[in-house]
């Protein structure tokens, strides 16, 4: 599979050969559909972001009141990057690359419009009920819920190590979610 190739190599590290027995296809065929390697990668990180938006789409939050809204989203990002951590790696290599390849593509750019409106949907519901205060940035908070959640798949191997503790455990795991999800609601709260 092309995610996973490119998420553990890499784009310069990425073979097409490999991606092409794996999924029982030809190089010629990859690139017929891809026009080149960096085609299939700007389409694996597509899809990537696909997957992630559909899903956030589904959460329903304007069916909630706006802290139970916000706790949902939170615990939703933390839960979708913990069992995710392909899309972690390609968001990290992508980040090498200094976002090149994600500029070329105008379906990431329009995917993130949805997430960052349904933040500020919330938020202003919390602003407007006097839950939450003003003059938060709506994609800074969207920026906040993502790094805190990113941090635990993109940091999970040294922080396991340095501070000997097991991360992976679900009492860890339970625990990290909900500090998260406090963090974020205690920032915006009124």
């Amino acid at each position: 599979m092309a995610t996973r190739e490119f998420a553990e190599k890499g784009l310069a590290g990425g073979r097409i050969d490999v991606i092409a027995e794996t999924t029982r296809t030809s190089k010629r065929m990859i690139y017929y559909y891809f026009g080149s390697k960096e085609g299939l990668y700007i389409a694996v990180l597509e899809q990537a972001y696909s997957r992630i938006r559909a899903i956030e789409t589904q959460l329903h939050l304007e069916d909630l009141e706006p802290e139970l809204a916000l706790r949902k989203l939170v615990e939703f990002t933390v839960d979708y990057q913990l069992a995710n951590p392909d899309f972690i790696r390609l968001v990290m290599n992508e980040n090498i690359h200094r976002g090149e390849f994600l500029a070329q593509s105008k379906t990431i750019q329009q995917l993130n419009v949805p997430a960052i409106k349904a933040v500020s949907e919330v938020y202003e519901r919390g602003v407007a009920q006097g839950v939450f205060r003003a003059g938060v940035d709506p994609v800074d908070l969207h920026m906040s819920i993502s790094a805190l959640s990113f941090f635990n798949v993109s940091n999970h191997h040294t922080f396991s190590l340095i501070f000997k503790r097991d991360l992976e455990s679900r009492a860890a795991v339970a625990a990290r979610r909900a500090n998260i999800a406090e963090m974020v609601v205690r920032f915006v709260n009124a």
